[in-house]
C-alpha cells in the first residue's frame, strides 16, 4: 500500500513537472537586429502591461512622414524598481527613445534602452549600451 502511495505521488510530479515546464519558456532573440537607435517622437500610448509593456510614439521619417513607433520595455514589477512607473509617460509627451534590438521585419518595433523626457530626465534600468 506504501509503494502504491508512493509510485502516486511520483507519477503526479512528474505530470505536474511535465505541464508548468512551458510556462518557464520565453521568446528568442531572433526577430531583432542588434542595432541601435535613437528617436524623436510624441507619445500616443503608454501600456503598462504584463509580461511587457509598451511605449507607443509617432515619430517622422527622412520623408517628413508621420510613422508611428512601438517600443517594448520590461514588466511593470521590474521597471518599477528603476523609478518607472504607469504615470511616467502621457499621450503628448514629447519623448526621445533609444532602443537596441530592431525587428528584422521591417515594423517600427524596437526594445527601450531609456527615454529622455523635454525636461532632460532620463528613464532607464541602468543597461544602456
Amino acid at each position: 500500500m506504501k509503494k502504491r502511495i508512493g509510485v502516486s505521488i511520483c507519477a503526479s510530479l512528474v505530470l505536474f513537472m511535465l505541464l508548468i515546464l512551458p510556462t518557464f519558456a520565453h521568446h528568442g532573440n531572433a526577430s531583432y537586429d542588434n542595432k541601435t537607435v535613437t528617436i524623436k517622437g510624441v507619445v500616443t500610448e503608454w501600456r503598462w502591461t504584463n509580461p511587457h509593456s509598451f511605449l507607443k510614439f509617432d515619430a517622422k521619417d527622412e520623408k517628413g512622414n508621420v510613422v508611428q513607433w512601438i517600443g517594448e520595455w520590461n514588466n511593470p514589477s521590474t521597471l518599477i524598481n528603476f523609478g518607472i512607473t504607469a504615470k511616467s509617460f502621457k499621450v503628448g509627451d514629447e519623448v526621445t527613445v533609444t532602443m537596441n534590438g530592431i525587428a528584422k521585419s521591417g515594423v517600427n518595433l524596437g526594445r527601450v534602452v531609456k527615454v529622455v523626457l523635454p525636461d532632460g530626465q532620463e528613464l532607464s534600468m541602468g543597461n544602456e549600451r
